[in-house]
Parts: structure tokens; C-alpha cells; sequence
């Protein structure tokens, strides 16, 4: 494995201080190799999706969101399930960063994880999320999935990880990932 130090960019698809999933994503933070950084992305200043907004130019918000991503190694995705699929925040921000011909998550390598206070843990939205990314031409690690259901019992308040199992299932994801961000590397090296 390349040792060299690698950075990743940390999505939380929810906006709530006392989120599950930004928990969930503190915690993958805190399970990746010692060679690999987290960059945990504050989004949200960036305003709903507009057209005529675009035309006048990416808003900074936006601008810099987008440069932060191209220049990471990878992006790590923990996001909750609204309505069977991926929350309209997030979808915004996705939406937003898909524009233009620098796309910055075409062969990007990326993870997703998800949690959710009911027992599937976020399963539909993985599913729907791995479409979106699909179309940008993302490279979407496909295994292992990690679905952390009933998260309110495997969390602190103060967003401890209290579930062994959990925090297994999250690291052997997160070596997985680093091991995937090396392997995509090498698959766009030039020959």
C-alpha cells in the first residue's frame, strides 16, 4: 500500500448539530489508518440549486467546496435516509458540485455509510446515493456496506461510539477505503 499521506473529505448529509451520522462520520474519522487525514466539510452556506445562479458563476460557497473535493484523495459520505432516499440538503450540495466540466467526483474514490435511529440503519438511501454518484462517475467502494441501525443505542450523547461491533464494522470499512483510494490511484496513473 502506498504510505504516502492521504487526504479525504468528510460529508455529514445531515445539518443537525447532534446528528447520528456526523457522529457516525467522527467515528470513521477516528478509524482510519494513520496515513489518512479527514477533512470533515462544513456546507452549510451553500444556497439551494439555481440556474440562473450557475450562469452568473458558482457562488464562493460552492467554488471552494468544489476545489476542497478535487483536491482530495477521496470522500467518505455518512448520510441519513429522508423518505426512502437522500435528503434534499444533500442532494443540493451534490447537485451543485456535479455542475461543470471539472466535475470533481468523476474518478474520485468514494464511501458511504449511513445510520439512522430505525433498525435498517439508512439501507434505502445507500442505494439511491450510490445512483447519484454513479452518474458523476465516481468510484463508489462497493464493499463492505456498513449500515449503523438503532444509532441512538450505539452512541453517547456527546457522540461516543459505544457498540463494539459497530466500531468494528466502521474500521475494517474505512481500511477497505484507504486500501480503495490506492488501487484507484494506481487505475489513473498514467501507463
Amino acid at each position: 500500500m502506498n504510505s504516502a499521506k492521504k487526504r479525504v473529505i468528510g460529508i455529514s448529509g445531515s445539518l443537525r448539530k447532534d446528528s447520528f451520522n456526523t457522529m457516525a462520520l467522527k467515528l470513521a474519522a477516528s478509524k482510519l489508518p494513520a496515513h489518512v487525514e479527514m477533512d470533515i466539510l462544513d456546507w452549510r452556506s451553500v444556497p439551494p440549486f439555481d440556474a440562473d445562479l450557475l450562469a452568473e458563476g458558482f457562488p464562493a460557497s460552492v467554488a471552494a467546496i468544489r476545489e476542497r473535493i478535487a483536491g482530495a484523495d477521496g470522500v467518505l459520505i455518512v448520510t441519513p435516509e429522508y423518505n426512502f432516499s437522500v435528503p434534499g440538503m444533500l442532494k443540493n450540495l451534490l447537485d451543485w458540485v456535479s455542475r461543470g466540466a471539472d466535475q470533481p467526483l468523476a474518478r474520485k474514490p468514494v464511501a458511504i455509510l449511513s445510520a439512522s435511529a430505525g433498525p435498517l440503519g439508512g439501507a434505502r438511501v445507500q442505494y439511491d446515493l450510490r445512483k447519484v454518484l454513479l452518474f458523476m462517475n465516481a468510484m463508489v467502494l462497493a464493499k463492505p456496506e456498513v449500515f449503523i441501525g438503532n444509532a441512538a443505542a450505539k452512541f453517547t450523547a456527546e457522540g461516543h461510539c459505544t457498540d463494539e461491533d459497530t466500531g468494528r464494522f466502521v474500521h475494517l470499512q474505512m481500511q477497505s477505503f484507504a486500501t480503495w483510494i490506492d488501487e484507484v490511484a494506481r487505475m489513473s496513473a498514467p501507463a
